[in-house]
């Protein structure tokens, strides 16, 4: 694991070492295990490395190959590394040492800018092609590691942070009004649209699924991965489609295991975490090393108002995974005086941008911090699990066969379903016929619509909603697709992605640990868009290729729970209650604030905060009024701060000039 940087100047000028060792020196914040530059007149190349693989020790980085004339810089785990070394013919005596950029450097080799679509892996690289002249660079499919970059007055400089870019002399910390525009109007947890954009109007960033080419001061951007939905695999019975799971699960899993360091995972009480920490654990048994594994659970005082079919406090579901599976030492943490307020400025200086995610911030965070402390350097989860092996909604399903009706196949899934979870057929109906058939319910309330926190003239002069409406956004936030269509789009749209590989970068940088998830995997991801949905849902149980596949790795009462899932950071507002009026008097200061009144709807924020400024109720954590507030302070903390000039807060040297236009 390691943060790389690179600057390259098209018009034979070389370049100032100085400007390669700033950005290095910005790199020192995080911990390193070795730091290593290589120049040569109009290119200079970084890498801050930190070894997490037992083949990254000592790895030579960046690395010349002088006989190709190739130059490697890396930020990369390679997990189908059998599968390359036999289609590279590696000899068997380098593969057990040969470190993953090594690997990059030879696929670069044999299939040139197309090297990309043969990795599997989490990975951002580039490479200086002495012989072309040329410069290229990847980002893996789904952007799990960060790679920006800046292009202007004939020179090109990259990083996997922002910060060591704003060192460059030409390089401006202007904001980027699109990139602004869009993350105040979307109310979904993502920040813009454009794919490209960053915070910063000179900094750009390649998008997942993207390799970069710079040649003679073109630069060129390419999507070389596109997934596939339509090609189902077709086998004979459950039992094959299970053991397919298991086969392809298990592989995705124990190459996330390749660590010298202990290994860790976050674990709640349901599928996914579960399912990743009994495939580790079994697999690392096998090694005699244990899986350490990591929960949140609320403070000991909260009182759980979320309704019986939630569960907040999931340590019960949690312990009985860990007793079943064996081979783990668990670990359960309150985080008692932290909250998604007070966490605020730490996650901005970490990302170098606003944020969405609050309301899990404060135990991510703190999980990070806790592993960190005790050796872990691979920390799994199970993120991409709703959308990969713990797939299949019940309700959609029911829905489409009544659409289609198929009356036989509808009242057989309706009944197992009913039974299953409790509820009474009627009721499920009624439920399902307002889905399937909406225009006959004229009595349907219509659901409330998220509120817009931009301000209206900011909105106009950006055009930021008629942009939005273009890429199919609905401002309104209210989910008018089926599930079937959300995950598709989930899948497609590449502006889903960036979030998480932002945070995950960072965030394992700063701790020195790397965040992995075998849910995401591309061999998984594919096999489960290939997998037939009548295997998702099956008697009326919704996620039932998972629940299936895990007999004998969970026990069955989270295998085979179906009447309840767990909520994270109900406690978010009942953690502020101590200081609430702090929080109450920083949101009126921002609302009054007149150069934030430029560009937020303060009018509307006025309007939450006097809704919210008496005793606070535990739950309105999800509420618009506190979601909409904390978004905005967000970004107030954001601009004000440090965050934005590098220095001390100094509201007076804001104005109109701190932002830039895309």
């Amino acid at each position: 694991m390691s943060a790389i940087a690179g600057i390259l100047h098209f018009n034979n000028e070389p370049v100032n070492p100085k400007a390669g060792m700033n950005m290095m020196q910005t790199l020192s914040r995080y911990p390193a295990d070795a730091v290593q530059t290589w120049q040569n007149q109009q290119i200079f190349l970084g890498c801050h490395a930190q070894w997490i693989t037992p083949e990254s020790i000592r790895e030579q980085l960046p690395f010349y190959d002088y006989e190709k004339q190739l130059v490697i810089t890396s930020d990369a785990i390679i997990d189908n590394r059998t599968e390359l070394f036999e289609r590279l013919q590696v000899h068997h005596a380098l593969r057990k040492e040969m470190p993953d950029s090594q690997i990059i450097l030879l696929s670069y080799e044999k299939w040139g800018e197309d090297c990309a679509k043969y990795l599997v892996g989490d990975f951002a690289f580039m490479i200086w092609d002495e012989k072309k002249r040329k410069l290229f660079g990847a980002r893996d499919f789904s952007g799990c590691r960060t790679l920006y970059y800046t292009n202007k007055n004939n020179r090109f400089a990259f990083c996997t942070a922002m910060n060591p870019l704003l060192t460059l002399d030409f390089v401006t910390k202007d904001l980027n009004e699109q990139w602004l525009a869009d993350y105040l109007a979307i109310p979904w947890n993502f920040e813009s649209v454009d794919v490209r954009s960053t915070v910063y109007h000179s900094i750009q960033q390649l998008p997942p699924s993207h390799t970069i080419s710079i040649v003679d001061g073109n630069v060129t951007l390419s999507r070389y991965l596109t997934l596939e939905f339509d090609k189902k695999i077709k086998l004979k019975s459950n039992e094959e489609y299970e053991e397919a799971f298991r086969a392809v699960f298990q592989t995705a899993v124990d190459a996330r295991l390749r660590t010298h360091l202990k290994v860790g995972a976050h674990l709640s009480g349901g599928l996914d975490s579960g399912s990743v920490a009994s495939f580790a654990a079994r697999s690392l048994k096998k090694e005699n090393k244990p899986l350490y594994t990591y929960s949140y659970v609320p403070v000991k005082d909260f009182v759980d108002w979320t309704p019986k079919s939630r569960v907040a406090n999931e340590r019960p579901f949690v312990e009985s995974t860990v007793k079943y599976v064996g081979n783990i030492q668990d670990h359960y943490f309150d985080f008692e005086g932290k909250s998604p307020y007070t966490e605020i400025d730490d996650w901005l200086d970490t990302l170098e941008m606003p944020y969405k995610f609050y309301e899990n911030s404060f135990w991510l965070k703190g999980i990070y911090e806790h592993a960190h402390e005790q050796g872990v350097g691979v920390l799994l989860n199970g993120q991409r699990g709703n959308w990969t092996i713990s797939w299949g909604p019940a309700l959609e399903y029911q829905t489409q066969l009544l659409r289609k009706m198929k009356w036989i196949k509808f009242n057989q899934e309706l009944r197992s379903y009913s039974k299953n979870i409790g509820v009474n057929k009627s009721k499920i109906f009624k439920h399902l016929r307002k889905k399937a058939f909406p225009f006959t319910d004229r009595g349907n309330v219509q659901e409330k619509p998220y509120p817009l926190i931009i301000n209206s003239e900011f909105a106009q002069k950006t055009g930021v909603l008629e942009r939005l409406k273009e890429h199919e956004v609905d401002v309104s936030g209210i989910v008018r697709q089926s599930a079937y269509e959300v995950k598709k789009t989930q899948f497609e749209k590449l502006y889903y992605w960036n979030i998480n590989g932002t945070y995950t970068t960072k965030l394992s940088l700063k701790q020195v640990l790397w965040d992995r998830d075998p849910t995401n995997d591309l061999r998984v991801v594919r096999f489960c868009l290939s997998v037939p949905e009548n295997q998702y849902v099956q008697n009326g149980q919704d996620r039932s290729l998972i629940r299936r596949a895990t007999k004998g790795y969970l026990p069955d009462n989270i295998r085979l729970n179906q009447r309840t899932r767990g909520v994270q950071g109900a406690d978010g507002i009942h953690r502020m209650s101590s200081f609430w009026k702090e929080f109450v008097s920083e949101a009126k200061k921002m609302c009054t604030h007149s150069w934030m009144n430029e560009f937020l709807n303060t009018a509307l924020l006025s309007e939450s905060v006097k809704k919210l400024e008496h005793s606070p109720n535990a739950n309105e954590v999800f509420e618009d009024e506190f979601r909409t507030l904390m978004r905005s302070l967000i970004i107030y903390h954001f601009v004000i701060g440090a965050h934005l000039k590098g220095g001390e807060r100094d509201e007076k040297r804001l104005g109109k000039a701190s932002i830039g236009s895309a």
